[in-house]
């Protein structure tokens, strides 16, 4: 056992964030390189596509998964990435879920899609590692997904170094953003316009609740973002919002008080979709990507 490794919450945006450089790209490559530095054997994530129904949760164990095709990106950028399930991995998840009292299991079926993905071609281009897929809930109760992130924050101190990701978005409203210059001129980062003052309002909230608290008290914070006057202005629907309260449980344990959250990165897309990049924690030797 080793100190803990850190947490990454992602905002994955639109599909061309694959496609496209920004500032969160390269921050997701650093991400990833130095995760590879510090020698992570497995990687954890739950995206914002994938939910299970009732009150189960589901752990993706497909061995050989196909990918669901991408809008408004080359093929060339993701068609030969190979993908790694990693199936013992599934198994421990889903007997650490069960453990906690979560009705877990495995789905032998399941295929990636963009949201895991797209995140997993930045981090590492060269090569997918060991990675496993955990649900969302479709009753998407935060303190639900609290809990999942929690069951599976022992895995942070792991001998063979597991590294958890929750990918969504900061602020992720479909029906708020402009399309036009994304379908006309396949240009994702134009803003014609700022974004409207409700989502740069909650983008700050978000901000505030990630980067000043820690422990138990991060997942208050973020759980009680959901209450805020413009949540349903930055999500008008809550599948990008769960993979925050699946952080907050996995970086919030007693142990974690005093852990910083960094924002490494943010870009605003389709002017009313803000993609920031947190990390909580840090890697206890000290090696980093340059």
């Amino acid at each position: 056992m080793g100190s803990s490794t850190p947490v990454h919450f992602f905002s994955h945006g639109s599909t061309m964030m694959l496609g496209e450089e920004s500032a969160s790209a390269t921050y997701w490559k650093k991400c990833g390189d130095e995760a590879l530095k510090n020698d992570v054997k497995h990687v954890v994530i739950m995206g914002a596509h994938w939910a299970a129904l009732g009150d189960e949760i589901e752990v993706a164990a497909n061995p050989n998964p196909a990918k669901n095709p991408v809008a408004y990106v080359h093929p060339s950028k993701y068609v030969d990435y190979k993908l790694n399930p990693d199936l013992p991995m599934a198994d421990r998840c889903v007997h650490l879920l069960r453990a906690s009292g979560l009705k877990a299991k495995k789905n032998t079926t399941f295929n990636w899609i963009h949201d895991t993905y797209l995140i997993l071609i930045r981090m590492f281009p060269d090569a997918c590692p060991p990675t496993t897929i955990i649900s969302m809930n479709a009753r998407y109760d935060p303190h639900y997904h609290v809990k999942v992130g929690d069951a599976l924050s022992s895995l942070r101190k792991e001998s063979e170094k597991v590294l958890l990701i929750g990918t969504g978005g900061a602020v992720h409203n479909l029906y708020r953003n402009r399309w036009s210059q994304m379908l006309l001129y396949r240009d994702n980062f134009a803003m014609e316009h700022p974004p409207e003052a409700a989502l740069m309002d909650f983008r700050q909230e978000f901000e505030d609740a990630m980067t000043k608290n820690s422990g138990p008290n991060l997942r208050r914070a973020i759980t009680m973002l959901m209450k805020m006057p413009n949540y349903r202005d930055a999500h008008a629907t809550d599948d990008h919002f769960m993979a925050a309260c699946f952080v907050a449980g996995a970086a919030g344990r007693k142990e974690d008080e005093g852990s910083k959250a960094v924002l490494g990165a943010e870009d605003w897309e389709l002017q009313n979709m803000c993609n920031s990049q947190y990390t909580i924690g840090s890697w206890g030797n000290g090696i980093t990507a340059m």
